[in-house]
């Protein structure tokens, strides 16, 4: 195991630096604001995006309320998600977080999808049409279950 020095941020890329800035804002945020609307940080924070993915964070975030309507949307470390008793179920990563050529559509460890000895938890969304959506909803439906 690599050793790694106290105080240094040379394992972290700029942008994950800046990913644990915002999860940090966040939590300090979820303490001052109780009873703040959730959902409405999260559509401030997909409009922001670019618009590429804000479009793709859109239909996530229509067919994820769709499909799981009992799921709380949130923010984590900056990205929209939405969580299942306070846990965080599923989120989406835009392309732009990272600078990757695709957003990610990824599930927690309490995502109900378990499927034998392996199974898929992130999924590369490129664009996304009816087979998409359709996927999607199933998807969360069944890690919401």
């Amino acid at each position: 195991m690599a050793k790694q020095t106290a105080g240094t941020d040379e394992n972290f890329s700029a942008e994950e630096r800046a990913a644990m800035k915002e999860r940090a804002k966040e939590v300090r945020t979820a303490k001052k604001s109780a009873g703040a609307d959730p959902e409405a940080e999260v559509l401030a924070k997909i409009a922001e995006f670019p618009p590429a993915d804000r479009d793709l964070a859109e239909r996530v975030h229509k067919v994820v309320k769709a499909a799981a309507p009992e799921l709380t949307p949130r923010l984590w470390y900056g990205q929209p998600a939405y969580s299942k008793a306070g846990k965080v179920l599923v989120f989406f990563q835009p392309a732009s977080k990272f600078k990757t050529r695709y957003a990610t559509l990824g599930f927690s460890d309490v995502a109900a999808l378990d499927d034998g000895e392996m199974w898929p938890t992130y999924y590369a969304l490129a664009s996304m049409g009816d087979a998409e959506e359709q996927r999607i909803a199933e998807l969360v439906a069944r890690a919401a279950a």
